[in-house]
């Protein structure tokens, strides 16, 4: 059986165990919950983080939003440093991904709780 090379096999790698591609990524245990909370606050970030909740891993161009590009790119970079996503390339494409599992074991019930709130805020402006 041939072996997978070159960008298929790192997109087979899962998000969580491959290397951030960005240093300004925090360690779990540096994430701190008045960062995650003013990275949150944002309308705009929670939908981004109520998105990769919902379907997982995907390519910043992949996510639609309602700005350019260049501020789409700046809300990624405040919920990459705040700790809320993981970031990996692949080539010239960047996949974000929710670091579940990490803001689970750093502040149990977080994730979920803001999750509903923010889908109860986002049902109630429509």
């Amino acid at each position: 059986m041939p072996s997978v090379t070159g960008p298929a096999a790192l997109a087979a790698v899962p998000p969580e165990s491959s290397p951030p591609a960005d240093a300004d990524q925090p360690a779990t245990a540096e994430l701190c919950l008045g960062g995650l909370l003013q990275a949150f606050s944002d309308p705009l970030r929670q939908r981004i983080v109520r998105r990769l909740a919902a379907d997982g891993e995907a390519g910043c161009g992949d996510i639609e939003l309602p700005v350019t590009r260049a501020t789409g790119s700046y809300h990624f970079r405040i919920l990459r440093t705040a700790g809320w996503t993981h970031t990996r390339k692949i080539g010239r494409e960047r996949y974000i991904s929710l670091r579940r599992a990490d803001l689970e074991e750093r502040f149990p019930g977080l994730l979920d709780a803001l999750l509903r709130a923010s889908e109860a805020d986002a049902e109630a402006r429509r």
